[in-house]
């Protein structure tokens, strides 16, 4: 009788799962198939039994529809968690999804990418929600190095590589190198918080109440940080806030730079920051390399044009940015002995908030 010794085990009846837990969408990368769901970060409970209604997608078309005994719930803000249960309740869901149908003899190994920066109470939050989700073993990467890693930089190489993050919650700004960090900053101004400016403009401007949803629909429709060839414009429903009633409007993509102008201004300040506190030599690399963009905030139009005319660099948009900090968590588990040392591996070695 052959015996199997624990790797073997391993390798016949576990699975390998890295999970970008983003604030918008979480994104599951399976071993050996690659990105098998995409789910939006939003959980429905039912408060009259505390049972949860529906996860991802379902959730999401729920989000300002639901009767008062349901609750859409988004359980991370700003890239962490902000309720632990239902986090825990979404990641279970979302193992289980991933490894439906297979042998689960050995709980799944898992890597999870959060935002640079977080605070030790939010990076055990994360491991014990996971683990307490099934996973067997937990790995931690902050979600800058892990989109490096997605965009097959050479991270372990001494040669700068600058990677702008943008996701829901959060922007990540980090100069790697070495396998390591050198300068990051992480910046609360990304997709959601261009939506509630999108929201914030409208009220101001038309007295008329958008729903998150819609907003998210015309900043990716028409929004664009510098003026088109042709305007761009959309109509759009929302609640007069004048008497109450619904109310049409036409939005233009020059209303959408005007709401956008602010927090772009800011998030293009913050990469100079980051640039100008760079080591020369890193710095020379950057700017004979260029810059690379990923997360879904990559996506809105000009952007990549804007930052390269504000710092004199070349700014490259990854060909997937959605999914980069996904495969990032792929390619560290296809050989995690070699990414150990881009692992936070325990809550004292995170480096501190800034």
């Amino acid at each position: 009788m052959k015996f199997f010794g624990k790797k073997s085990l391993r390798h016949l009846f576990s699975h390998d799962i890295g999970i970008d837990l983003g604030t918008a969408n979480t994104i599951v990368y399976l071993r050996g198939r690659g990105i098998v769901i995409n789910e939006p970060s939003v959980v429905a409970v039912n408060q009259k039994t505390g049972q949860v209604v529906a996860i991802g997608t379902e959730a999401r078309a729920m989000l300002g529809r639901t009767p008062s005994h349901i609750l859409a719930i988004k359980p991370l803000v700003d890239g962490v968690i902000s309720d632990f249960e239902i986090t825990e309740e979404m990641i279970s869901y979302l193992l289980g999804r991933a490894t439906s149908g297979s042998n689960k003899i050995l709980s799944p190994r898992v890597v999870v990418g959060v935002p640079s920066g977080i605070t030790n109470v939010e990076i055990r939050a994360v491991r014990d929600a996971t683990r307490n989700a099934g996973a067997g073993e937990v790995h931690i990467v902050e979600e800058p190095m892990a989109a490096a890693i997605g965009m097959r930089l050479p991270i372990h190489e001494p040669v700068g590589n600058m990677v702008i993050d943008i996701g829901g919650g959060t922007s990540d700004i980090a100069i790697i190198s070495l396998g390591g960090v050198v300068r990051s900053k992480n910046l609360r101004v990304a997709g959601d918080k261009f939506n509630s400016d999108i929201i914030a403009y409208v009220r101001n401007q038309f007295k008329v109440l958008l729903g998150e949803k819609t907003a998210e629909l015309v900043k990716m429709s028409i929004g664009s940080v510098l003026p088109t060839h042709a305007p761009l414009e959309m109509t759009v429903k929302g609640r007069d806030l004048v008497n109450g009633l619904p109310k049409e409007i036409v939005i233009t993509d020059t209303d959408i730079r005007d709401a956008l102008s602010q927090s772009v201004e800011s998030l293009v300040e913050t990469v100079r920051e980051v640039l100008e506190s760079t080591p020369p030599e890193i710095l020379s690399d950057i700017m004979h390399r260029g810059v690379y963009l990923s997360g879904g905030g990559a996506l809105v139009k000009g952007l990549r044009e804007l930052i390269e005319s504000e710092i004199n660099v070349p700014v490259h948009v990854d060909a997937d940015p959605l999914t980069a900090v996904a495969r990032g968590t792929g390619i560290i588990l296809e050989d995690l002995e070699s990414f150990r040392d881009v692992l936070i591996e325990n809550e004292s070695e995170l480096p501190p908030k800034k």
